[in-house]
């Protein structure tokens, strides 16, 4: 439903603004430009790292601010400057892949740092790392202290993605959040008490906007936080199951423009 009072729209960028091609289609572009013109601000809340906002660069509004992974930190894209960062304490990360190890064998390891990330020799990165050597995960987090963990991610060969999510929030959640983003077993850890949500409500804390003036738009897990902060809040129809559950209001899915649709209804509202 159109919300006349919305000043902030945060959006999610894979499976809920992006279509499949990791695009962005020319009915978005028009509907973030017209939300911008109206007066509405629009933040790009995802879990990629900020090398990977290429595809939304030039979609940016006015503040060429994103939160990127997870919430972890606020990048001004237009400048490649962390404004803000919320990082994992080193023995944080480190526990919880101890704690994977044990409760769930064949886990392998990645450590994501504002210049980049390195991996583990079994984690079968979805791009290279640029760095060469591989190490174990606590050779990762000794290393190259003078920049901030971001995340840890952590990979399973074969166990279904919901299932390793359990199991690693029961193993290792009080060291930190853990949710996960992607199609495949592959885990994403941030600070304990650090998500799109909190750092969203920093953001508009810091712009005079309260969570009733924000419409927020997800697709997995680690949308749950945000969508609940929001006042308003849609599930994209190609959610998964739980956040469609556990959010009000459904749009058409990523590949049918479903955020550009309520953006357009949103404006449209706004005028008149």
């Amino acid at each position: 439903m159109p919300v006349p009072a919305t000043r902030l729209i945060a959006t999610d960028l894979d499976g809920t603004l992006l279509r499949d091609d990791k695009t962005v289609s020319q009915r978005t572009v028009d509907a973030l430009a017209a939300a911008e013109a109206a007066g509405i601000d629009v933040f790009f809340v995802t879990g990629r790292p900020a090398r990977w906002m290429g595809v939304v660069a030039a979609h940016l509004a006015g503040h060429g601010l994103a939160i990127v992974a997870n919430g972890a930190a606020v990048y001004d894209l237009r400048s490649g400057v962390l404004v803000e960062s919320f990082p994992l304490p080193e023995a944080d990360a480190l526990a919880v892949a101890v704690a994977l190890r044990e409760a769930v064998p064949g886990t392998s390891f990645a450590v994501e740092r504002p210049d980049g990330f390195r991996h583990e020799e079994g984690y079968l990165p979805a791009e290279p790392d640029g760095r060469g050597d591989r190490a174990p995960v606590e050779r990762l987090l000794a290393e190259d202290r003078e920049q901030p963990v971001l995340k840890l991610l952590a990979k399973h060969p074969s166990l279904d993605p919901d299932e390793f999510l359990a199991a690693a929030l029961e193993a290792a959640g009080r060291h930190g959040e853990i949710t996960r983003s992607s199609e495949s077993a592959l885990l994403e850890v941030s600070g304990a008490g650090v998500s799109k949500a909190t750092t969203l409500a920093k953001c508009c804390a810091e712009r005079g906007v309260t969570a009733a003036e924000v419409v927020a738009f997800g697709d997995m897990p680690n949308d749950l936080a945000m969508l609940g902060w929001a006042g308003t809040s849609y599930a994209v129809a190609n959610a998964h199951p739980d956040v469609l559950a556990a959010t009000p209001h459904h749009a058409r899915s990523n590949e049918e423009d479903g955020v550009a649709r309520v953006i357009e209804s949103i404006v449209a509202a706004r005028l008149t």
